[in-house]
């Protein structure tokens, strides 16, 4: 009797540690850099093969409608990690500190001590968390470090300027430099199309490729952590020119275009290959994609981890990369640092067996700066300020709340704001200039190229998008004027 009642208690024991674990559920997030909607298998890519995201794809979700917070990088990620939109956030653009060279890295403005991250929330709950890739919200040593911001370890690059070269001199690995034993490469170094020698595009190429080691430091955590609830955010630098990847994957699409050398006219890294390194790094990112499901798998965490991934914003126009060969943005319009569809709608897909349908295609129009909400119902954990909504009610078929909106303001090229209204969609632009410049207005449903401006029609649609403007916006908070532009839109709006 005493037997068979021990038995029961063991029973009970492990039965309650595994609804325990179940509760704290995995968390992986993979992140692209400026990666366009059109350039997966999955969303309708031809030319470039991504295998291992196809069938992420495959087994869960992919989203359609789903928005980076910004066009471009700093932002971006800032609201990813905060759950803030653009109007709230602390960083609203990409305000560089320092200069390309090892003694002038210095970063971006640093995220600040109040914000809470995704990291901080999820260590409330016991979570072990880690970075591995591009963080851009500030150096070691400040306030904005990974460190500072709920990451309990960090590996890559904190200074954006320094990701623009795949080969560095060094990563950070917790405040600590991590050479890499391998020369500066001056990336942004031009070369003369009438005197460039093989030698000269072999400049740009090194032992070290940063994203691999990205790969195994990210491997290592994962073996090290199997047995308690993690956050893993995986933020890589591909595929943000520089164009640089190792030569086998270059050799994979050599023969399949039509090109010519690129010789940095654009800025950034030379290459022979612009088409071929261009595809060979999507391809390797979709490698490393892989490589963490297979792991996740092995390490027996797959039905109690959920793995998302999504891109910073748009394809970039820069740097020998040729958008509209790829179709890139699959034909929205704009690229990177435009609001309009090309450069802020993005890839989402998100997998969990036996918890997200496999195969399943949803329209529910999202916003990165839902992750903080999601992650924060996936934990059990009340919020109180966030601009997100959680959809995990729609990753479970469940039904879904909608937002009212999407808001976007965007301080670059010329100043932009941008308002997603169910089917509609607003957008001024060139404000920096003209704070009174009308909206532009399209009607996403008939109109996702945005093509076809149709405010002169929509006079009461216009009035809302207003309301939503002189709401939402919030003057920022750091000291940045540039960043103040909506203030005098809305002043020219009275």
């Amino acid at each position: 009797m005493k037997y068979r009642l021990s038995i029961l208690l063991l029973f009970f024991i492990l039965q309650l540690q595994a609804q325990q674990q179940e509760a704290k559920p995995n968390i992986v997030y993979i992140y692209a850099d400026d990666l366009g909607y059109g350039e997966l298998g999955c969303y309708g890519q031809q030319k470039i093969r991504t295998p291992h995201l196809d069938q992420m794809a495959a087994e869960g979700m992919r989203f359609t409608q789903h928005y980076a917070g910004a066009p471009v990088c700093a932002p971006s990620r800032s609201m990813l990690m905060t759950g803030k939109h653009s109007g709230h956030t602390y960083i609203r653009g990409n305000h560089e500190l320092g200069g390309f060279p090892d003694s002038a890295e210095r970063g971006q403005l640093p995220l600040r001590n109040e914000e809470i991250t995704i990291a901080e929330l999820v260590k409330q709950k016991g979570y072990h968390t880690a970075l591995m890739g591009k963080w851009g919200m500030g150096m070691n040593a400040t306030e904005g470090s990974p460190n500072q911001q709920g990451f309990d370890y960090y590996y890559g690059y904190l200074d954006q300027k320094q990701a623009h070269n795949y080969y560095p001199t060094h990563l950070w690995e917790n405040e600590k430099w991590d050479s890499l034993h391998q020369p500066f490469i001056n990336v942004h170094k031009k070369l003369d199309p009438a005197t460039a020698t093989d030698a000269d595009f072999e400049y740009y190429k090194g032992k070290v490729y940063a994203p691999t080691k990205m790969t195994e430091k990210a491997l290592a955590f994962l073996d090290a952590n199997k047995n308690d609830p993690f956050f893993l955010y995986l933020p890589y630098t591909i595929p943000h020119v520089s164009l640089q990847v190792p030569e086998e994957w270059i050799k994979q699409y050599i023969g399949m275009f039509d090109e010519k050398p690129y010789y940095g006219q654009q800025g950034y890294a030379s290459t022979r290959y612009p088409l071929s390194t261009y595809a060979a790094m999507i391809t390797f990112l979709d490698a490393q994609v892989g490589i963490i499901m297979d792991k996740i798998k092995a390490l027996g965490l797959d039905d109690n981890t959920i793995i998302m991934f999504s891109s910073d914003n748009g394809a970039t126009f820069a740097g020998g990369v040729d958008a509209k060969f790829f179709n890139s943005v699959a034909g929205l319009r704009g690229l990177k640092m435009d609001l309009y569809e090309g450069g802020i709608r993005e890839p989402f897909i998100v997998r969990w067996p036996g918890k997200v349908k496999p195969g399943t295609v949803s329209d529910h129009i999202s916003a990165q700066y839902d992750v903080f909400a999601t992650v924060a119902e996936l934990t059990g954990q009340k919020i109180k300020k966030t601009d997100g909504i959680s959809f995990l009610p729609e990753l479970f078929g469940k039904k879904q709340k909608i937002h009212e909106f999407l808001y976007f303001e965007y301080p670059e090229k010329g100043g932009q704001v941008a308002i997603r209204m169910g089917k509609w969609k607003a957008v001024k632009t060139n404000l920096r200039k003209i704070p009174a410049a009308p909206w532009e207005l399209y009607d996403l449903e008939t109109d996702r190229s945005e093509s076809i401006d149709v405010a002169a029609s929509h006079p009461q649609i216009i009035e809302k998008i207003n309301v939503i403007l002189k709401r939402e916006h919030q003057t920022p908070a750091a000291d940045v004027p540039a960043w103040r532009f909506v203030d005098d839109v809305i002043r020219q709006m009275k």
